[in-house]
């Protein structure tokens, strides 16, 4: 894959894992710019996700969108993918195996948008990206640098927030963490 149209191409016809077999559509991200600064990587897609084939569009998506809106991110500024690209059934979280069969995707989404900064939506992604050992509670909201490629910080997961609203003021400040990084290195105006 050389392309973003090959490596989309690619993704719709993936059958590296079992959950190819329960999925309605491939869900390969969300976003309008393939060079944005900023990249969020969910857990997988959700039920809504599943049925129209973009990620962060249920209930999750909502709170992110908003959450972003309230703190004026345009849509330019980021793309949005996951660890995987079909829903695991019952929404359950992804497997080692599911996850690892994925992964490369990402790897290529990554390495083609090139984002300055990735924000690890909840302790699965923060598993897969950061540290396998990663603690989403204690470690979210703190800077990790991988020089001379991006900066990384996790928070909760919005779904997670809409199950605890107690989450949602370190969710938030954590956004605006993000929002001031970008501003701070020059990412906030996209062209």
């Amino acid at each position: 894959m050389d392309t973003w149209e090959s490596f989309v191409e690619a993704c719709l016809k993936c059958r590296k894992c079992p959950l190819c077999e329960t999925r309605t559509k491939v869900v390969i991200g969300r976003g309008t710019n393939l060079k944005a600064p900023l990249m969020f990587i969910g857990e997988g897609p959700g039920e809504q996700e599943d049925i129209e084939g973009y990620a962060f569009v249920g209930r999750a998506g909502k709170l992110l969108d908003l959450a972003l809106e309230a703190l004026m991110f345009e849509p330019r500024q980021y793309y949005i993918a996951n660890i995987v690209k079909c829903r695991p059934p019952g929404n359950r979280v992804p497997t080692e195996a599911e996850a690892q069969a994925c992964l490369p995707w990402l790897r290529f989404q990554v390495k083609y948008i090139k984002p300055s900064i990735i924000v690890c939506l909840g302790s699965t992604a923060a598993k897969h990206i950061i540290d396998k050992n990663f603690r989403i509670t204690q470690e979210r909201g703190i800077w990790i640098e991988k020089p001379g490629y991006f900066s990384v910080l996790a928070t909760y997961h919005p779904s997670a927030v809409l199950r605890d609203p107690g989450k949602k003021m370190d969710f938030f400040q954590d956004l605006k963490k993000v929002r001031t990084r970008m501003q701070a290195e020059n990412l906030w105006q996209v062209s």
